[in-house]
């Protein structure tokens, strides 16, 4: 059974390691959902949060074959329950759409938006939320007229304690070692 996985992969900050990390995947046809990368905690460890729609015994593989990569340090793997994750989006909409009363303003206020900037032409909406509240607002927008619309990848931190942190301690010999299997 399938069902959607984030994976975090923990990194040095080296040219081409995106090409290496993105090849696991597309080795194995598999589509990313989302990519986000960021710098850490961690000085000098850059952060990738990748989502992926596998069964769990594919998302094992792909850890264990992300963690063979030379610059990767850990990786791990969450479901949707040991996260706590969120997505911004972008809507650009016709100023003319302010024009039809307030539904537009009801739109935004039904969807905890906001606006971040009025300009003659268009004005700009952000939506901080997770992928069907975006989706949701852009229908509700696309009704009225919609120039752009993006939405970044998923950010997300992890509920248990960070694995990292605790895995680096018993490299040095601090804590107890740590799989980068997932517990369940």
């Amino acid at each position: 059974m399938t069902k959607e996985f984030t994976i975090t992969v923990y990194t040095e900050h080296k040219t081409g390691l995106l090409t290496r990390v993105v090849s696991v995947f597309t080795r194995r046809h598999l589509n990313i959902e989302s990519l986000t990368v960021s710098e850490s905690s961690i000085k000098g460890i850059h952060r990738f949060i990748i989502v992926v729609v596998v069964a769990e015994e594919m998302v094992r593989k792909l850890v264990a074959q992300l963690e063979k990569q030379i610059d990767v340090i850990k990786a791990f793997y969450y479901d949707n329950e040991e996260i706590i994750y969120q997505e911004i989006a972008l809507y650009k909409v016709p100023t003319e759409a302010f024009n039809q009363g307030n539904k537009v303003e009801q739109i935004i206020r039904a969807h905890n938006a906001r606006i971040l900037e009025i300009e003659a032409e268009y004005i700009v909406i952000e939506k901080t939320g997770h992928a069907h509240e975006t989706k949701a607002l852009l229908e509700a927008l696309e009704k009225i007229g919609i120039y752009e619309f993006v939405r970044s990848g998923r950010v997300a931190v992890v509920k248990p304690m960070e694995r990292l942190n605790t895995y680096l301690k018993s490299l040095d010999g601090r804590a107890p070692s740590e799989s980068g299997q997932h517990p369940h």
